[in-house]
């Protein structure tokens, strides 16, 4: 927990100091718990220092910006940082920093990608579950339902430019209509009829130029490109619009450039580089296949940490839309589950159970193809058994490439379920490869645990489990009281050591419990006073009439929606009774921006009390005890 200030003022001005200083600093804003700055230059030491700061709690480096964690009292601090860096002076000018092209590219990718990644997936797992059937009943394959289902499963990977339309258009900030639009005439059925018939030979010209045979359904490029340069399009022609034709002329200007762009110049060059890029890979593995195999399975899940993941996307979709098949996939997976062993084989050798809950919840997610909590949450956490999982990843790809192996239908989310993928009637040998290559994987990096071993997180004092009211009555002869926190939402309590977000999971702003919501309303959880709202409404400090300060905050993330599924129900200062309604959420917009619902409930001065603990309750109702806190 962070050391008590009252000297914002000093505190502000410190941290300004040890981050280099107002002509260091870009921009300043804040959250419902943190002070985020971005600046022109970060010193290696700066988040040490700055993190050593009476008052702070930690720094976390995130998304371009410094981070600052310090609690309830932030927007004291902001106050002042706001106050010195004259934030509000129109006049200063601060010169961006220049991102390099390489993190451009990954975050555009990421950007593009993670929001329809499920869909992705989902169809990828309903083609392998296709070709089991297949396999299994061979005449299923001539039935109506088989062409149906077939079609479903292909879907998302015809339409993919819209998918990308939809997610660009947010990331290069341009109309989403608009590039829907131009990205639906790409691959409108007249002309990939028309590109049937150029590639037979036909000369077919768009003023005085030859068109070109690409087609633009399952392509990854050229509807990225196109929406990337209509950002720009669009805002040139708006500029130049009197108000009163800007929303019919807009859209048209940009349909009749970009879409004759794209066929003539930008879906052949970007079609290109797309295939010259995977036949780059493809080349390395028909040359050295071991070699390929190792690079991936070994390093793959390193290439994830940094979050460069997302750029090798459109070379695996560009195999697929070229060959029908996709080596890289497969050894991708067997990586996935080398990592997904490791994290079992730290369940099977740790001595604390806690963390032996962990490791087994994360390798289970793990079987899903979602390695994030394993690398997170254990393997990488404790080092030795991150690097088993690579090494034998790297191990079990090689074996995988003695076989031939390739993945024959996408998967979204590569592991131990869409193995299956590999199997293909004419390479049979492709799925044995890929079913040993994984019991390599799993074997190897389970062993390897075993033998490197690990630092073993120190098991906690092991304690009774008796409810909190137990707890506070039976210590200190019971000199002890408690004070009484009911659930403010409706629905599934999560310790809070599992929230995915390291500053609330670490406790720092304080004990508590988090709460899955299953309504989006928040009602007040005793009786006392409403101290402060964020003014995108997703958090607010509530205190007790008994001094328990509360923070609520409503999602991961949630204050990149600028309050918009907010509708707060009460305000700053106003007094307020146990069940009074504080807030209404739409779940659903939080959801669709792809935030986790997940709420914190934290005693944020947790440092006033001997202890604050959850009621054992796996879920609650407005009004249900949640916290005990222990004077």
């Amino acid at each position: 927990m962070a050391t008590k200030v009252r000297d914002y003022t000093k505190l502000a001005s410190d941290i300004i100091q040890e981050v280099g200083g107002k002509d260091n600093i870009i921009n300043a804003t804040r959250c419902a718990t943190r002070l985020r700055l971005v600046l022109k230059e970060t010193a290696d030491d700066a988040k040490d220092r700055v993190g050593k700061l009476p008052g702070v709690i930690t720094v976390v480096e995130n998304g371009g910006q410094f981070q600052v964690v310090i609690g309830n009292h932030v927007g004291d601090v902001y106050a002042q940082v706001a106050k010195e860096l004259d934030l509000d002076n129109s006049d200063r000018v601060v010169e961006e920093p220049k991102q390099g092209v390489l993190n451009r590219v990954i975050a555009t990718m990421s950007a593009v990608f993670a929001p329809f990644i499920y869909v992705l997936a989902a169809a990828g797992l309903l083609q392998g579950v296709l070709i089991l059937i297949n396999l299994a009943v061979p005449s299923f394959a001539n039935t109506g339902t088989y062409e149906v289902l077939s079609f479903m499963s292909w879907a998302p990977f015809t339409f993919l430019p819209i998918f990308i339309a939809i997610t660009a258009s947010k990331h290069f900030q341009c109309n989403i209509y608009i590039a829907v639009l131009c990205c639906c005439a790409l691959i409108s059925p007249t002309w990939t009829e028309m590109a049937a018939r150029i590639a037979d030979g036909e000369t077919i010209k768009f003023l005085i130029f030859n068109l070109s045979e690409t087609t633009y359904t399952s392509s990854v490029l050229p509807p990225l490109f196109l929406v990337w340069i209509l950002s720009y399009l669009e805002h040139f022609v708006e500029k130049r619009l009197h108000e009163n034709i800007k929303s019919l002329f807009t859209p048209l200007i940009c349909l009749v450039i970009m879409v004759p762009l794209t066929i003539l110049l930008i879906g052949p060059l970007s079609s290109l580089l797309a295939t010259g890029i995977a036949n780059g890979y493809n080349t390395l593995f028909n040359a050295f296949p071991a070699l390929a195999a190792a690079v991936i399975g070994g390093v793959w899940q390193v290439i994830v940490i940094f979050g460069v993941h997302w750029g090798i996307t459109p070379v695996i979709l560009a195999n697929f839309d070229m060959y029908g098949r996709d080596s890289f996939q497969a050894f991708q997976t067997i990586a996935v589950v080398a990592q997904m062993a490791a994290a079992f084989g730290v369940f099977i050798k740790s001595r604390n159970k806690e963390f032996k809950g962990v490791a087994l919840s994360s390798g289970i997610t793990g079987i899903f193809g979602i390695t994030e909590p394993v690398i997170y949450g254990v393997t990488l956490r404790l080092k030795k058994p991150f690097v088993c999982g690579c090494a034998a990843g790297a191990v079990g790809a090689i074996v995988a490439s003695f076989f031939n192996s390739y993945y024959y239908a996408y998967a979204g989310l590569p592991g131990l379920l869409t193995t299956v993928n590999a199997i293909n009637p004419d390479n049979p040998a492709s799925f044995l490869g890929e079913a040993i290559g994984c019991a390599i994987a799993i074997i190897g990096a389970i062993i390897l645990v075993q033998i490197v071993g690990f630092d073993d997180p120190k098991q906690e004092e092991e304690e009774e489990e008796v409810l909190p009211e137990e707890k506070s009555s039976s210590t200190a002869s019971g000199a002890q009281t408690h004070k009484e926190v009911y659930a403010p939402i409706k629905g599934e309590v999560i310790p809070l050591k599992e929230v995915e977000d390291e500053v609330f999971s670490s406790e720092l702003m304080g004990k508590g419990a988090a709460i899955k919501p299953e309504e989006g309303k928040v009602y007040a959880p005793f009786d006392g006073t409403v101290e402060s709202i964020f003014d995108t409404k997703h958090a607010m400090g509530l205190k007790s009439d008994d001094g328990v300060e509360l923070l609520i905050h409503v999602g991961m993330d949630t204050v990149k929606l600028n309050g918009e599924p907010f509708e707060l129900k009460t305000e700053a200062g106003k007094k307020i009774s146990k069940g009074d309604l504080l807030l209404e959420f739409d779940m659903k917009k939080i959801e669709d921006a792809g935030l986790p619902l997940v709420t914190p409930v934290i005693v944020s001065n947790t440092d006033d009390y001997t202890d604050v603990l959850a009621y054992p309750n796996e879920k609650v109702e407005p009004g249900d005890a949640l916290l005990s806190v222990i004077e």
